[in-house]
């Protein structure tokens, strides 16, 4: 009898997937080999070529890993397919700075990725980092290693319980998850990864979990066929069930109009403004989609919340009709549900029937934004409703607040340095740093990150964009190295692009890999290092909370510059204490072709100037009984 041969076996296999690759290139692409039949429809395939497969048929070809033995078998039909020329696999440090990444190449340019990752540590770290795009609602995969099905005794790395799916569980409290436990439930899993990271509205992370030991099952004459592709359907306008008439109602009674725009209504930026002229409203955006209309729009209120602006807030707080268009109301956003005192009625438009009933005394509309905008403002002005010609008192007034925000921001502008005690000299302070940097960046079409913390509060604050897509800053889960960590999507979209990502001492600190796999794989970017030695963020809400800061600081000088000049292929830069000196930086590191690093030490503490301030509520620590309290005598 003759012993079966692994090797030999295994020569075999490599050379069936080589053969079904090259005629897939030969082909130009999957559908194309499948239809002139240099690709047979049925094929005997491992589970793990069959995701390869399924996944370049629905156009994902970058691959963001940290392998491990988790994920070996997946990483040989990788290895193969991308000597083929067709798809391209990214060896990375970091779980979380391949999902950032990831999750930054889906928002800039709508093309996909998979991060491929091991059981384990390594999956969790890319769970934790998947709560960016579950929070803003953007398509990211994850392909992670599994316990075995067989449950022969607990694997190394999984979920220490003597119970099923842990990592299922764990994955599926974040979204939509599913456990290759069959193989010939590969299809399903896919078409469900498909609706949801390519859903319409609201789009978000899919976990596919491979048991390592079904990774390697062959599947006999496997129709490939049953692979899914395509994408679902949007939603079309609110069903007219009388709502566009109790909608117009309300707009007719409302002498004071305000229209959030969340990150839902990113393609309704025209439909935007037609609203606003239709009902003399003025419109407060949220961070998501800065630029969705000019910043300099007469009816552009800007950013409101906790976090916002002088005018936001002004426009919110005395509003008695809200039209809310794509927005979640996260905490912030509406001062955690105090943010509309006045308000008397709700026109809520989303794609999800949960948050368009957000409120009370409302009127919701569930379907896509532009096109249940357009829809209500056709019906207002066959109506012969608008208002929009003549300027209003209540118009009036929130421009003079706009003009009083602007007037602000000039103030800090106009005073770019301040005596900082813990740097013992002068430094440039947030603001101007921050205005300085995104002025350059939008004269040079270069495309912002903000990370989380100061400099992501100070950034959505200041930025001042005229399209939609010139920043990109992550206020859904808020997620330190985000920003330095999506410098990486530079090198993997297939439209390159040069990224700026603006973040602080605690959030670099936090994810610094990029340094070298910037280098490593050919990113195209800048990170700009705001330094003030803190996390500036907390330690300013604990002092106007509680009188001081805590635990929010250490005593260690750390040479950033030194640190990335020791990366070789990183230019590092020093920025001391002038604008001038941070702008020629900015300049030089545009002319390098690969990764820079610019740091610049920022001032922190009382003067007023120094920050961009606080103009809203939020329920959190001992403003939260009041906050409270409020919210519930609103009865919003």
């Amino acid at each position: 009898m003759t012993e079966p041969n692994p090797i030999s076996e295994q020569a075999a296999l490599t050379a069936s997937r080589q053969a079904r690759a090259a005629a897939i290139a030969g082909a130009s692409g999957i559908e194309n080999a499948l239809d002139s039949g240099a690709l047979a429809r049925r094929v005997d395939i491992t589970l793990s070529e069959a995701i390869v497969l399924g996944l370049l048929r629905q156009n994902v070809s970058n691959f963001l890993c940290v392998l491990g033995h988790g994920a070996t078998e997946v990483a040989e039909v990788l290895r193969i397919y991308q000597e083929a020329g067709l798809v391209k696999a990214y060896a990375l440090r970091s779980e979380i700075e391949a999902s950032h990444a990831a999750t930054a190449l889906r928002w800039v340019t709508g093309e996909k990725a998979a991060v491929v990752t091991s059981i384990g540590p390594g999956a969790l770290h890319a769970l934790a980092a998947s709560l960016a795009p579950a929070s803003d609602g953007l398509g990211v995969w994850y392909l992670f290693g599994d316990e075995t099905t067989e449950d022969e005794g607990p694997n190394m790395q999984q979920v220490p319980s003597h119970e099923q799916h842990g990592f299922l569980r764990l994955c599926s409290a974040m979204g939509k998850a599913y456990t290759l436990h069959t193989p010939l439930a590969v299809s399903t899993a896919l078409r469900r990864g498909m609706n949801t990271v390519d859903h319409p509205h609201r789009a978000g992370p899919f976990y596919l979990l491979m048991p390592m030991n079904t990774q390697a099952n062959m599947i006999k004459g496997f129709n490939l066929d049953e692979l899914p592709n395509g994408a679902p359907p949007p939603l079309g306008e609110a069903a007219d069930n009388g709502s566009y008439a109790e909608a117009i109602g309300a707009i007719s009674q409302a002498r004071k109009v305000v229209v959030r725009v969340g990150g839902g209504a990113r393609d309704a930026g025209p439909e935007i403004e037609r609203l606003l002229e239709a009902t003399d409203g003025v419109a407060v955006t949220s961070p998501l989609v800065s630029g969705v209309i000019t910043y300099d729009h007469p009816r552009n209120m800007t950013v409101g919340g906790s976090k916002g602006s002088l005018s936001g807030n002004y426009a919110m707080e005395n509003a008695d009709l809200l039209i809310a268009v794509g927005s979640r109301f996260v905490c912030q956003s509406d001062c955690s549900r105090t943010g509309y005192p006045n308000v008397e009625h709700v026109i809520n438009i989303n794609t999800d029937a949960e948050t368009a009933t957000h409120y009370s005394k409302t009127t919701a509309m569930v379907g896509n934004a532009a096109a249940t905008v357009r829809r209500l403002v056709d019906s207002l002005l066959d109506r012969g409703d608008n208002r929009g010609p003549s300027p209003s008192e209540w118009l009036t007034d929130c421009a003079a607040r706009k003009r009083a925000w602007d007037e602000f921001k000039e103030q800090r502008y106009q005073t770019p340095k301040l005596l900082d005690p813990m740097w013992g000299r002068e430094v440039l302070t947030q603001p101007a740093a921050i205005k300085s940097a995104t002025d350059w960046a939008r004269d040079n079409d270069v495309v912002t990150f903000f990370d989380a913390g100061d400099a992501q509060a100070n950034g959505f604050q200041i930025v001042e964009d005229d399209v939609l897509g010139r920043t990109f800053t992550e206020t859904g889960a808020s997620y330190m190295g985000f920003a330095v960590s999506a410098l990486l999507s530079t090198t993997v979209a297939r439209r390159r692009f040069y990224g700026l990502g603006i973040t602080g001492d605690g959030s670099f600190t936090m994810n610094p890999q990029i340094l070298i796999d910037g280098v490593e794989h050919g990113a195209s970017g800048c990170i700009l290092l705001l330094d003030n030695r803190r996390m500036a963020a907390i330690a300013g809400l604990q002092i106007d909370q509680y009188g001081s800061a805590y635990a929010a600081n250490d005593s260690v000088a750390v040479d950033y510059v030194a640190w990335a000049q020791a990366v070789s292929g990183v230019r590092a830069f020093r920025v001391e204490d002038s604008i001038e000196s941070l702008v020629d930086a900015l300049r030089q590191a545009r002319s390098y072709h690969g990764l820079s690093l610019i740091h610049v030490p920022v001032y922190f503490g009382p003067d007023e100037l120094g920050g961009m301030g606080v103009f809203g509520r939020w329920n959190v620590g001992n403003w939260g009984e009041q906050t409270q309290a409020m919210r519930h005598d609103i009865g919003l």
